[in-house]
């Protein structure tokens, strides 16, 4: 009977051992998305702002005064295809580099991703108005007569007008709808596909945003034309949507 015993004894251990092995999960560890601003090949900081220092691809001089913009909607893909997805949004503001740094709350699994991407602006089901205290405090809000909803992006600075004088411009990305009926509407917000990156205990993703993007690819932006009053404006709403394309990229560390 005691031989019986410490057997059974015995096979229970390694039951609940194998059990307990079963359910263990793998590390995981917060993420940072680091945004570095640049034009072209030129670092961008808050220092550089109020300063008619840039040229675009038309040939505008002009500054950059502000630039916020936001992000949502972050989705990791793990190399066996499962998706996670990152609830939550950031506020970029080039102007507070606390902004700059945006570390979700979910913990992230250790491991290799194939992918991480995010979506610029709101999707269409999480941009309804008045749903964000935060945003609405800074006046990220877009008229009903607009559409409603939030902002995408704000830039606003001067440029040199054709008749060498400096001009002010606003370059505000929204939902685009014809207004003032907005019987006609597009979604401009778009996923930005970053790449693959490996998850650790201190993973930080380094994401280069080129300002110089937004005026030249596929659009040749010329202020003098299109400077102001654009968020009425549906075809330039669609233009600004097509040229966002390819400002964020990852930064590849060697």
């Amino acid at each position: 009977m005691k031989l019986n015993s410490i057997f059974f004894t015995i096979a229970l251990i390694m039951l609940f051992g194998c059990v307990s092995d079963s359910n263990e999960t793998e590390p995981a560890s917060q993420i940072t998305l680091n945004f570095n601003h640049y034009w072209d090949e030129y670092g961008i900081t808050n220092t550089d702002l109020n300063s008619l220092s840039f040229i675009n691809e038309f040939g505008n001089l002009l500054s950059i005064e502000r630039l916020r913009y936001l992000i949502s909607g972050i989705v990791l893909t793990k190399e066996d295809g499962r998706i996670i997805e990152i609830q939550g949004y950031n506020l970029t503001d080039i102007s507070n580099e606390t902004s700059l740094t945006y570390i979700p709350e979910e913990l992230v699994e250790h491991g290799y991703y194939s992918n991480i991407s995010f979506i610029f602006g709101f999707t269409n089901q999480n941009n309804t108005d008045g749903s964000y205290i935060d945003l609405n405090s800074k006046s990220w809000n877009v008229p009903s007569m607009l559409g409603g909803g939030y902002h995408f992006m704000q830039m606003d600075g001067k440029f040199l007008n054709n008749e060498n004088q400096e001009q002010g411009y606003n370059y505000h990305a929204i939902r685009a709808a014809n207004s003032p009926d907005n019987t006609v509407s597009q979604d401009t917000f778009f996923k930005v596909d970053l790449g693959a990156f490996n998850a650790t205990i201190d993973t930080e993703i380094n994401i280069s945003v080129n300002i110089a993007e937004w005026f030249k690819n596929p659009n040749t932006w010329d202020l003098n034309e299109l400077n102001q009053m654009l968020m009425p404006n549906y075809e330039a709403q669609i233009m600004m949507y097509e040229n966002g394309q390819d400002v964020f990229s990852l930064i590849i560390n060697d």
